[in-house]
This record gives structure tokens, C-alpha cells and sequence, in this order.
């Protein structure tokens, strides 16, 4: 018996994607977006260890674009097609985990206001508040230096959204209070999941006026996924699934064991102590989201290169702790290209790369495919409609 590693790269995407001029940011198409061979491009990218696991040659299959970066592989390479009517992360995750998002998701107006005033009601209702900030669209970090010192005065929640289906509220941890954030998402998440969207998201900061920060104690509440995903099948057949990092929300929480949460540097310690420590049969899925966070929607090429190149060290300490007849399989949900317009997520291909199946080409594929190849090493019966491919 053998365990899998399902890592994902929140965001790193290789560009390609079929259907990417359906898909906008601003008035701009996401055609021709390539969040990895952009910025390597842009600014450099030196990541030895994706590169030996075939990254470039995904870049080159999923988009045609050639990176002159390009060594000896001893990984499995490949590069996914989401069918999911989103770029967003629920809809990438569960496709990965076998089961694509079979309805349309809800996305709030580029309008201000925003959020329709049964919904703002609501939200001043369970937040006790005579009223709410924000109102309309905006990156996280912008609208509360903008807004945070107004939110200090009347203790009002700032509450935005993006072109992702997700409806966000920012309050300030000792102001407001962080339990009080985290309980007002969780009142609200049944009524806008009842509405498909997405995810309702605890974004508590801290801090005074010109020097605010968000904190790492985010929470997501995440639409359930419609049916049984990966997790559900490992788990189901009487194996443990650890989940680190955003895992746990994204998926509600179903089918996981074990949850490991912090920043991206305390995530791969967990990674690795999971090497280590995870027994046979097991199921590791994780997430580092800093990629997106901290430096996508910023468009901030060189922070993401930095990110990226600090994450294929910590990669190469995993490899090294993996045992014999291990799977580790690095991926991504979406793409968010540091260089292009705008400030969101943007519609890519996204590299499906394998240590522990020997190297070779593994070709176009679909995100679901991901997920049924992982039971598929583990010996667990896949339900969804991917094939595995290995």
C-alpha cells in the first residue's frame, strides 16, 4: 500500500486554456494569459526542482509558448482543462478532486452598490450594526486602507466582492472582534450558498490608519461540493485523508481526518512533517495560496517569482522524504498572471507535474483526471467521470 501527495500551487497557472476569451478582466479577455511563462519572462524564474518534474515542458504543452529554461526530466508531465464554469478556487479544487461544478455560479454586479438590499439588511441584522461599508468591488487589501479608519470609528463591516462568486467581509480583530467576524460569515454563508455563491470569506485585519494588515486567521465558508469528491472516496474506503492548509474550508470540511492551517511557511512544514509521519494508504491535499493572495492580484511578478522559487526548495526537502511506491502530484486550480490586466483570477491550462511514476509525457487532460489518477494509485474506486491516466 502506497500514500498520495496532492499539493496545489493556488493560482499557477500555464496558460492555454480553450475557452479563455470568455473570460475577462476588466474589458480584456484572458486569452493569451500565462501566469508561469510570464513571469519568467518578466523577471526570471528559478525553480530546478519543477523544472526537473517537467514544469516547462507543460508550459509548452498547454500554450505553445517556449521558455528557454528547459533541462533534463525525470517527472511525469502533463497539463489540465478545467470544464468548471469558473476560474475560482472551489471550482478548481473540487474538478481536481473529480467532480466538476454543474451549475452557474452567482457574481455580483460591477456596480456600487454592490449586494442587494435584502442582503445588506441581512448582514446589519446579524452584525447588529445600523449599517455596512464597502458595498461594491475591490481588492481586500485597498478597500480597508481605504475604509479602515471609517470601519474603526462606527465598527461597521466592510464588506466587498471580486469576479469571483465570493462575498467577503474585513473587520478589524480587536475593534470588531475575530470571533464576532467568524460567527457574523457563518450566520450568512447558508443564505448566500442557498443564492450559489461560492464562498463567504472572514477577512479580520489589525492595525491602525496607514499601517494596517490582514492577519492569518481568515476563514472560508465554502459552498458543500455537489458530490462525493476524492476526499470522500479515500476516506471511504477506510483510508485517512490530511488536509493542509485551505483544504479543509474549501471542501466544508468532508471527507478529511486531519486539518493543518497557518501561512504558507508554517503549511510546508506540515508538508513535510506529513512525509514523514502520514501512514500507508494515506491521502495528503494541499494548498499554498500566497502565490494568489499576496502577490497574483497584486500583480506583483517579482514577489511571485520569489514565492515560487522559495516553494521548489521546500519541494525538494519533500521529494527527499517520500518512500518508495509514493505519488506526489503538484498542480494548480486556476491561473492569476502577475502581468495582465486587471487584478483577478485569469482562465488558464494548469500543470499537472508527478514524482514516483517514472518520467514521461502525460499530455492534455482534464482537472478531473487528476483526482481519479490519485485513487487510482491508491486502489480506491473513483465515482466521478475523470480517467485516471496513469
Amino acid at each position: 500500500m502506497t500514500r498520495a501527495f496532492l499539493v496545489v500551487m493556488d493560482s499557477v497557472g500555464v496558460g492555454g486554456a480553450p475557452d479563455a476569451g470568455q473570460y475577462f478582466n476588466g474589458d480584456r479577455p484572458d486569452t493569451g494569459a500565462n501566469t508561469v511563462g510570464h513571469i519568467a519572462e518578466a523577471v526570471g524564474l528559478n525553480v530546478p526542482v519543477l523544472a526537473s518534474l517537467g514544469l516547462w515542458r507543460a508550459v509548452r504543452l498547454a500554450s505553445g509558448l517556449e521558455v528557454a529554461l528547459d533541462g533534463p526530466v525525470t517527472g511525469a508531465w502533463g497539463a489540465a482543462t478545467e470544464v468548471s464554469r469558473g476560474k475560482d478556487t472551489p471550482s478548481g479544487h473540487w474538478e481536481l478532486a473529480g467532480v466538476p461544478v454543474p451549475w452557474d455560479w452567482t457574481y455580483f454586479p460591477k456596480a456600487e452598490p454592490a449586494f442587494p438590499p435584502d442582503l445588506v439588511a441581512e448582514v446589519c441584522r446579524l452584525a447588529g450594526t445600523a449599517g455596512i461599508l464597502g458595498n461594491r468591488h475591490a481588492s481586500g487589501t485597498a478597500i480597508i486602507d481605504e475604509l479602515g479608519a471609517e470601519h474603526l470609528r462606527t465598527g461597521w463591516p466592510i464588506c466587498y466582492t471580486s469576479v469571483d462568486s465570493v462575498f467577503q467581509i474585513a473587520a478589524h480583530e480587536e475593534r470588531f472582534g475575530r470571533e464576532r467576524l467568524v460567527a457574523l460569515c457563518e450566520a450568512l454563508a447558508p443564505r448566500l450558498h442557498a443564492m450559489k455563491v461560492g464562498r463567504v470569506i472572514a477577512r479580520p485585519f489589525v492595525g491602525e490608519p496607514g499601517a494596517f494588515r490582514r492577519t492569518p486567521h481568515r476563514r472560508d465558508f465554502a459552498i458543500a461540493p455537489p458530490a462525493p469528491t476524492l476526499c470522500d472516496w479515500v476516506q471511504g474506503a477506510g483510508r485517512r485523508v490530511h488536509a493542509v492548509g485551505k483544504i479543509g474550508d474549501i471542501f466544508s470540511m468532508r471527507g478529511i481526518d486531519t486539518l493543518a492551517k497557518g501561512p504558507d511557511r508554517e503549511l510546508m512544514g506540515h508538508l513535510h512533517r506529513l512525509g514523514a509521519e502520514a501512514e500507508e494508504g494515506a491521502l495528503v491535499f494541499a494548498n499554498f495560496v500566497e502565490f494568489d493572495t499576496d502577490h497574483g492580484h497584486r500583480r506583483d511578478a517579482a514577489g511571485y517569482a520569489r514565492q515560487l522559487e522559495w516553494f521548489d526548495r521546500g519541494i525538494g526537502t519533500m521529494i527527499g522524504m517520500l518512500r518508495e511506491g509514493d505519488l506526489l502530484v503538484v498542480t494548480a486550480d486556476h491561473g492569476n498572471d502577475p502581468t495582465w490586466t486587471g487584478t483577478d483570477h485569469t482562465r488558464e491550462r494548469v500543470p499537472v507535474l508527478m514524482h514516483g511514476v517514472g518520467a514521461r509525457e502525460l499530455g492534455l487532460m482534464g482537472f478531473a483526471d487528476v483526482g481519479a489518477s490519485v485513487a487510482a494509485h491508491l486502489g480506491v474506486p473513483a465515482e466521478g467521470p475523470g480517467r485516471s491516466v496513469l
